[in-house]
């Protein structure tokens, strides 16, 4: 466990279901809106932050905006002369930001920190989209051969649990189904109104198109526009923040436990280094264990919950080979007992994950440890998991270059 505690103290989120371009707004306007929520909902004062923690990848393309730490002092004059700094690792920016923030507090440097990812993405059409978030393939090397680079890439993914282990590509479209459904209740989620038939569930090239390979329309993330904010502070602050508010420190979640690592960008490469091990991405499962072991857990049977990155279908089914749920191959197990369902021993995804919340790039990670503050503060309204005491994470960026997990308990 973390020998100094960092505390979550609240933040909020923006309704993924928005168009921000449409509205005529800025991503300026998103990191303003979303900030003066956060503040609002928590009654932190914004001269009471020390340190401020963008995630976002690409605002230089879709907005052609950089710089993002300066919209601090530009919301709020109270901010203008805090330190802050951006982060990016393409999907998993927002907890390369959550770890920078919390590596702030553990080494005394600042006691409350403001993190807000963020991404505007929806003011361009689908393909040219597509390119831009195709700047985290190793470009000129990989993906050059398709027009949609990440379905492509994980389409290469599903390919190889098929060639390893067998794939039974019905459990990818179980996965699309529980996501959707559990979104419908998210006030937040982008697919909340969305209608969809039994044909949007199967191989149907109406409605359910085949987009790379055997990658179709349902196994595939949609582009979201959002941004997500949570204040982590040090015991002393948070104490006093409980305190404030009549309740004891006790109630207040923290970090249990945290793990990051990294693996060549090239897929190929990632393939030739797992040729001989059990797992296609052994990084990501030490990255997993490393997680667990902070927490003072012995697996991942002792979460109460994941929120894990499903930006497609076989992405999930990764996370739960991974995760230690199942033998490795062998999610489909796991799928079809319906452990994974909200009412399954071992939830995933109550807010819809990313195929049905939305998946606005830069804001992920924070959104999904702001979940696990909800879920395990009993304020996740009708996404809520009975008994939720300790939550994990899993956001990854690229095809798992970079992979990032949080366990958020009392």
């Amino acid at each position: 466990m973390l020998e100094n505690k960092v505390y979550i103290l609240g933040g909020a989120q923006t309704d993924f279901s928005r168009n921000w371009h449409r509205e005529g707004k800025t991503l300026f306007d998103m990191f303003k809106e979303v900030l003066d929520d956060a503040f609002a909902s928590t009654g932190i004062e914004p001269e009471q932050v020390d340190v401020g923690h963008v995630g976002n990848f690409v605002g230089e393309l879709f907005v052609g905006q950089g710089l993002l730490g300066g919209f601090f002092g530009q919301a709020y004059p109270e901010l203008a002369n805090i330190p802050t700094s951006r982060h990016e690792a393409a999907c998993a920016s927002g907890s390369m930001a959550a770890l920078a923030a919390m590596s702030d507090i553990q080494a005394g440097h600042y006691g409350l920190a403001c993190v807000v990812g963020l991404e505007l993405m929806r003011n361009v059409d689908g393909k040219v989209g597509s390119d831009y978030l195709g700047a985290a393939t190793y470009r000129g090397n990989e993906a050059t051969d398709c027009n949609y680079p990440w379905p492509y890439m994980f389409d290469l993914l599903a390919q190889e649990y098929d060639k390893r282990y067998g794939l039974n590509y019905d459990s990818l479209k179980t996965i699309a189904r529980i996501n959707y459904d559990n979104a419908r209740t998210n006030p937040f989620a982008q697919s909340k109104a969305w209608h969809f038939d039994e044909q949007s569930f199967i191989n149907d090239d109406a409605l359910n198109p085949v987009i790379e390979g055997k990658m179709r329309k349902m196994d595939c993330g949609q582009i979201t526009d959002g941004a997500a904010c949570i204040f982590l502070a040090n015991e002393k602050i948070a104490r006093e923040y409980a305190a404030k508010r009549g309740i004891s420190l006790s109630e207040l979640p923290y970090i249990k436990g945290w793990g990051h690592r990294s693996a060549p960008i090239l897929f190929e490469e990632k393939m030739r280094i797992s040729k001989d091990s059990p797992l296609i991405f052994p990084h990501a499962n030490q990255m997993v264990n490393e997680t667990l072991q902070r927490a003072g857990m012995l697996s991942a049977t002792e979460l109460d919950g994941l929120e894990t990155h499903d930006c497609f279908t076989i992405t999930e089914y990764m996370a739960i080979d991974h995760w230690g749920l199942t033998a490795p191959g062998e999610s489909y197990k796991a799928i079809k007992a319906g452990r994974i369902n909200k009412d399954g021993d071992f939830p995933i995804n109550p807010s819809g994950g990313l195929i049905g919340l939305g998946h606005p790039v830069g804001a992920t990670g924070v959104r999904m440890m702001l979940d696990c503050f909800k879920q395990v503060t009993g304020q996740a309204g009708a996404c809520q998991l009975p008994n939720a005491n300790n939550m994990g994470t899993f956001n990854l960026g690229g095809s798992a270059t970079t992979c990032a997990s949080f366990i958020i308990g009392k």
